[in-house]
């Protein structure tokens, strides 16, 4: 089973740089996580959402259930594989599933190959439903980016304006529409739903930027694990 963890390069890597605090520590407040250059490297707003706005990017996400249902493998990496998702015989409410939503992106292993094109996901006939039902939501989590990394929410709406003009120019109707719609700064969108995430790391992040983890649903005792391992606490 993929873990999504290398132990030995986790061991150098503690050991290059140990946290800020010994033990665990329960954080259950809005706070900031910084480096030893004091840079905020991560933020924890809990409840920063109200109902209606989770109630929102609940529905939005039930009108995904059908492609939900096509994105898990028996045999898949750990982000895909049946394990690590609740199995639909229990009561989750939603599909257990996890998908992808993009307006612009490559085909992986096209990367230099060809142009970015919109993700699968977003080419049925009920995209433009989907993309309006996640607009506000959406348009939050930019506005939130706008403050806590003002120059990657700048270079993201660049980013869109160049792509809209690529997608005039070498005409590709689909990625021009899909654009009018998207109201996030960010150019994807991914979906998990009741699936257990393993403690990893994304390799091909940019150390430099944000992203933004939103969790919505009816649970309780629901624990995000590491955060403080990044840094220090404020």
């Amino acid at each position: 089973m993929n873990t999504g963890h290398n132990e030995e390069k986790e061991e150098k890597l503690l050991e290059r740089c140990p946290p800020g605090h010994e033990g665990t520590k329960l954080v259950d407040i809005p706070t900031t996580i910084l480096n030893v250059s004091g840079t905020i490297i991560a933020w924890y707003l809990p409840d920063a959402l109200t109902a209606a706005t989770q109630r929102e990017i609940w529905a939005a996400t039930d009108l995904l259930t059908l492609s939900l249902k096509k994105s898990v493998k028996v045999n898949g990496n750990w982000r895909t594989n049946s394990e690590w998702f609740k199995h639909s015989s229990e009561d989750v409410g939603l599909t257990p599933r996890c998908m992808n939503l993009s307006p612009a992106w490559f085909q992986q292993g096209h990367e230099n190959l060809s142009d970015p094109e919109v993700s699968a996901s977003l080419k049925g006939p009920f995209s433009e439903k989907i993309l309006k039902a996640i607009a506000r939501p959406a348009a939050i989590a930019s506005a939130a980016l706008r403050v806590m990394h003002p120059e990657q929410y700048w270079a993201g709406l660049q980013t869109f304006a160049s792509l809209g003009e690529k997608a005039e120019s070498k005409e590709l109707p689909q990625m021009s529409e899909t654009l009018q719609y998207w109201a996030l700064v960010f150019n994807s969108l991914s979906i998990i739903s009741n699936r257990q995430t393993l403690n990893h790391r994304d390799h091909l992040s940019i150390l430099e930027c944000f992203d933004i983890l939103i969790t919505v649903g009816n649970y309780s005792n629901a624990h995000i694990k590491g955060l403080l391992d990044m840094g220090f606490m404020k």
